[in-house]
């Protein structure tokens, strides 16, 4: 069977152009991403076209530039799958009749102060939090509301510009790493938020005509100090009562966020009171989540996300793989290594040794040499992982880590031009 479709996809994608090709025979695909992206939009020939957008260009451009592809060959759907680019794909969407996520769906969950006040109307989050626009508004809150509390970015993600502050006099660096712009995403401001103590997991969500399955709920490991995230396991070991309240937590949010369709990615932390929400995405999760995911569960969340894009029904199809029993080792872990010293990378050693080892399915690097590497800063500051499989989950991540501990790093440093009295 041939097919008519033909998909415009807003960023540069991944692999999802061509898994989009692959579940359609005759479907096509025309992709549309900032300039400075263009070189990550994979076999750029296999699309009808590909337009390339200055990041600072205004959203009418996009849609401007998008409809004049439709007006040629016109569009019958529309996907994103990453973070940056959303908010044109919203804008494109509605701009040419598409059916997507809304604007305002996507500027909720991208403005973490809106997602805050949106829960807490619909009665869902009580987390205290304000976006600041100095530093003086920042020490007003904390004079409030006291500490730890955490400063971040009111729009990023991969951690980066995250801090948690324990004392007063950590104020100034927090505002300023949380005032940068971090992985090709801009800033729209400084957001203080009451510390949640607690386990962090991550649920891994479907959605379909407005209802939700949960397909994986994730124990995540995180530096105390920067957020980054060292490590997580799938499924978490959790009681039933405790995933049953993750669960009714998580739909709550994507309720009042407007969340009607795709995949999601909601952080949560587990405190004393319950489950509450970190934050959420309306797309997979990254760290190779999905890949956790399948190998837990047997769901396969890319796969879903590609032909539910070209119009397909797959919650029936999920739940129906969730029911089917799963013998065997079946808890999938991954685990990353990073690096205290400052210096350019050289050479990682060790990985045959790491990849032979019991329960390990996969040791890579996550940097290459001559990258710059040194404090755990934001997710692109790991420079390996290592993944298992295991029976349960405290001993697929006893094997990842195990795999990542044997690794060596080789470092080139240059000597420092010090003062001296």
């Amino acid at each position: 069977m041939t097919s008519s479709e033909h998909v415009l996809v807003v960023g540069p994608g991944r692999d999802f152009p061509a898994r989009i090709r692959a579940a359609r025979p005759g479907a096509r695909t025309t992709v549309i991403c900032q300039l400075d992206y263009i070189g990550k939009v994979r076999e750029p020939g296999a699309n009808a076209r590909v337009i390339g957008v200055r990041g600072d260009a205004p959203d009418q451009e996009w849609i401007d530039l998008a409809a004049a592809a439709h007006a040629r060959d016109p569009f019958t759907r529309i996907g994103t799958f990453g973070e940056r680019d959303q908010d044109h794909y919203a804008v494109i969407a509605d701009a040419l009749g598409l059916s997507a996520h809304t604007p305002e769906t996507v500027t909720l969950v991208h403005d973490k102060e809106a997602m805050r006040a949106r829960l807490r109307a619909a009665g869902v989050d009580t987390t205290a939090c304000a976006r600041v626009a100095d530093l003086d508004e920042l020490r007003a809150f904390v004079a409030a509301a006291g500490t730890p509390c955490v400063v971040k970015p009111v729009s990023s993600s991969g951690s980066a510009g995250v801090t948690k502050v324990t004392d007063d006099g950590e104020l100034p660096r927090a505002f300023e790493r949380a005032a940068g712009s971090y992985l090709g995403l801009s800033n729209t401001g400084v957001l203080v938020e009451e510390f949640l103590a607690g386990p962090q997991f991550s649920v891994e969500a479907f959605s379909e005509a407005g209802e939700h399955v949960l397909v994986a709920i994730t124990r995540k490991y995180s530096d105390p100090e920067s957020f980054v995230e060292l490590g997580h396991v799938a499924p978490a070991e959790l009681s039933a009562d405790t995933a049953a309240a993750i669960e009714a937590h998580v739909y709550a949010v994507l309720d009042a966020l407007g969340v009607g369709f795709g995949p999601t990615h909601t952080e949560i932390v587990l405190t004393p009171a319950g489950p509450r929400v970190i934050e959420t995405h309306v797309r997979m999760g990254g760290d190779m989540i999905p890949a956790l995911a399948l190998e837990a569960t047997g769901v396969d969340i890319d796969d879903c996300t590609a032909r539910q894009t070209l119009g397909e029904k797959v919650l029936p199809g999920i739940r129906a793989r969730l029911a089917e029993p799963r013998p065997g080792a079946h808890s999938s872990a991954i685990w990353f290594a990073s690096v205290a010293a400052p210096g350019t990378l050289d050479e990682i050693l060790g990985l045959e040794q790491a990849r032979a080892l019991p329960g390990v399915t996969e040791v890579a690097a996550a940097a290459r040499p001559g990258a710059k590497v040194g404090a755990l800063e934001n997710s692109e500051s790991r420079v390996a992982y290592a993944r298992a499989l295991a029976a349960t989950a405290e001993e697929a991540v006893r094997q990842a880590r195990a795999a990542v501990a044997g690794l060596e790093f080789r470092l080139r440093v240059r000597s420092v031009d010090a003062d001296t009295v």
